[in-house]
C-alpha cells in the first residue's frame, strides 16, 4: 500500500488574507493578517518547525510561496527581504534531506491573491494569464517537478473580501475557465493539481459537472463536532462534503487545524476513516493558519503534534 500523505501547511508569504495595511476589527484572520511589503518570516522558526515535523513522522510540507521569492519571470512580485531562488532552493534541499517532500502552493483565489500585486486587479485578462502561467511554470521548476501543485482557489466570495479595498469574484463559466487553464498547465508540467474543495459547498452541481477526478481535493473542517445532525447547518454542509466527494470518487487529503480547537484533528481522522475509502483517502493535512514568526512558534509546534498524536491512535503503523 502506498504511503499516506502526512502533510503540514507552512507559510512563507503572508499576503494572502488582506490587500490593506490596516487590520479590520471583528474578522477571523490569521494573526494581524494585514498586507505587508516586507517578508513576514523568521528563518530560525522555520528551521525549528521543519526539523520538528521530520522528527514526528511527517513526510510532506505544503509551502505557501506567494511573493516570498524573487521570480526571474516577474521580480516585481517580490516583497522586501524576499529570498533569492538559490536561497529558497537551499531550504527545499534541507527539507528533502530531513525526509520531507516540499510541495508548492500558490493561491489564485481572488480572495487570497494580494501577493500578485497589480495583477490581482487584472484577473482573467491576457496580462493576468501570462503571469499565472509564468509563476506556476517557474515554481514547478524550482521545486524540481513536484508530484503535486496546490492552487488554492478557496473562499472566492464577497463575504470573505468584504473588508478588502478591491473586491473581485469570478462566477459561473469564467471561474471554471480560469481554473481549468491552471489544471491544464499542471498536466503539461506533469504535476497533479490540488485545490481546496469549498467551492462544492455552494456550487455542488457545477462542481460535479466540471471538476476533473484528476484534481486532488482538500475539503477542510476545523470544529470539534463531527455530528451530522448538529444544529449548525453550515457545519453539516462542510462535513457532508467529505462524504459527497467520496461518493463521487475523488481522491482526498482532508485538512484540519488547531485554529479553533485542539480536538479537531483526531475527530477529522476518525470521521474520514469512517466515510472515505482507504484507496481514496490519500492522507491528511494540518493547517495551523499562523505565521512562521517567533510569537507563533509554539502554536505551530502544537499543531504539528496534534496530527501526530491522532495518527498514532487512528492509523497505527502508517
Amino acid at each position: 500500500m502506498k504511503e499516506k500523505i502526512w502533510s503540514y501547511l507552512i507559510h512563507f508569504s503572508t499576503n494572502m488574507w488582506s490587500d490593506r495595511t490596516v487590520s479590520p476589527k471583528g474578522t477571523s484572520l490569521p494573526g494581524e493578517a494585514i498586507y505587508r511589503d516586507t517578508l513576514h518570516w523568521d528563518e530560525a522558526v522555520w528551521d525549528e518547525v521543519v526539523a520538528h515535523l521530520a522528527k514526528t513522522g511527517y513526510n510532506m510540507l505544503i509551502i505557501d510561496v506567494g511573493d516570498g521569492i524573487v521570480y526571474e519571470s516577474h521580480p516585481e512580485l517580490a516583497v522586501k527581504g524576499a529570498l533569492t531562488k538559490a536561497a529558497f532552493a537551499e531550504k527545499l534541499r534541507q527539507c528533502r534531506e530531513l525526509g520531507l517532500t516540499p510541495i508548492p502552493k500558490l493561491n489564485f483565489s481572488t480572495c487570497h491573491d494580494a501577493w500578485l500585486k497589480q495583477y490581482a486587479r487584472m484577473v482573467s485578462t491576457p496580462e493576468y494569464y501570462k503571469v499565472v502561467d509564468d509563476v506556476i511554470t517557474e515554481v514547478c521548476e524550482l521545486f524540481d517537478s513536484p508530484a503535486y501543485f496546490h492552487l488554492g482557489m478557496d473562499e472566492e466570495t464577497y463575504g470573505h473580501q468584504r473588508h478588502y479595498d478591491y473586491i473581485v469574484i469570478r462566477n459561473h463559466e469564467l471561474w471554471w475557465h480560469d481554473v481549468n487553464r491552471m489544471f491544464r498547465l499542471c498536466d503539461k508540467l506533469n504535476t497533479r493539481p490540488w485545490v481546496w474543495s469549498d467551492y462544492y459547498w455552494h456550487n455542488p452541481e457545477l462542481f460535479v459537472k466540471n471538476m476533473s477526478k484528476d484534481v486532488l481535493q482538500s475539503n477542510w473542517y476545523y470544529d470539534a463536532s463531527f455530528d451530522l445532525q448538529q444544529e449548525n447547518k453550515d457545519h453539516v454542509t462542510y462535513l457532508s462534503c467529505f462524504i459527497d466527494l467520496e461518493k463521487l470518487g475523488f481522491d482526498q487529503v482532508p485538512t484540519g487545524s488547531n485554529w479553533s480547537c485542539e480536538e479537531n484533528m483526531e475527530g477529522l481522522m476518525a470521521f474520514s476513516k469512517q466515510h472515505i475509502h482507504p484507496d481514496r483517502l490519500k492522507g491528511f493535512m494540518m493547517a495551523p493558519w499562523h505565521f512562521t514568526i517567533p510569537s507563533e512558534k509554539e502554536f505551530l509546534i502544537r499543531g504539528a503534534d496534534l496530527l501526530t498524536e491522532a495518527r498514532k491512535k487512528l492509523f497505527p503503523g502508517e
